[in-house]
């Protein structure tokens, strides 16, 4: 897509600081991380979102993505790590490139890659169910 920076990012035309490339991927250290490390895995070809993408690129997107993550364990000595992937505005995608963010956690790096837990009843977990699998 023309107009889209993650292609171009992921293409070469805007310098990057890539940490890892081949012919489908790359990745990217993110200009403004959550953390020392937290980097973007980069479709070459544009899909919107985890919904346009085709599984067997979805497969490599996470391949890289442990290939990269187990290399940041090892050199950067981070003691976890999020794969963090969004889909619309409304979960929080800004660029609407399917991207997977590796974000290295730190004890104590002051993150909150989190969500606060609700309490819904038996029923009505059983009622999302059934409305889920067509019961």
């Amino acid at each position: 897509m023309e107009d889209c920076i993650f292609c171009k990012l992921a293409n070469g035309v805007f310098p990057t600081n890539s940490i890892y490339e081949d012919d489908n991927f790359k990745v990217i250290l993110d200009n403004g991380p959550a953390t020392k490390g937290h980097a973007l895995v980069l479709p070459k070809q544009h899909y919107e979102n985890l919904f346009e993408i085709p599984e067997d690129t979805l497969k490599e997107a996470a391949a890289v993505a442990k290939k990269v993550a187990s290399t940041m364990k090892e050199k950067l000595g981070c003691d976890g790590l999020n794969l963090v992937q969004n889909n619309g505005e409304a979960a929080g995608q800004t660029v609407m490139h399917f991207h997977l963010h590796i974000i290295p956690r730190y004890n104590n790096d002051g993150q909150h890659i989190l969500w606060k837990p609700t309490s819904p009843s038996p029923e009505e977990l059983e009622e999302i169910k059934n409305t889920i699998i067509g019961a």
